[in-house]
């Protein structure tokens, strides 16, 4: 009896463990963005002047269809780990 109570023991440790690590691997994979999103705030490029919204919509366009296919692998990532 005592063997089976040390096996579940054992068992949820591990799953816990396992647990922290994916968890810890999804927290590196997003840290790119964060640093991203980070320098946009520095160098004040979040903040978007209406008068000249046009000039850069391509660009703005590109730029987020390429965080969006991160955000998507990311995704990918995390479903199939």
């Amino acid at each position: 009896m005592a063997s089976l109570f040390v096996g579940l023991i054992t068992f949820f440790v591990l799953i816990a463990l396992l647990a922290l690590i994916g968890q810890g691997f999804l927290c590196f994979m997003s840290l790119p963005n964060l640093h991203y999103n980070f320098e946009l705030y520095r160098s004040k490029r979040h903040l978007v002047d209406v008068t000249e919204i046009f000039n850069k919509l391509n660009s703005e366009k590109k730029q987020r269809l390429i965080k969006f296919g991160y955000v998507i692998l990311i995704f990918v990532v995390f479903l199939s780990g």
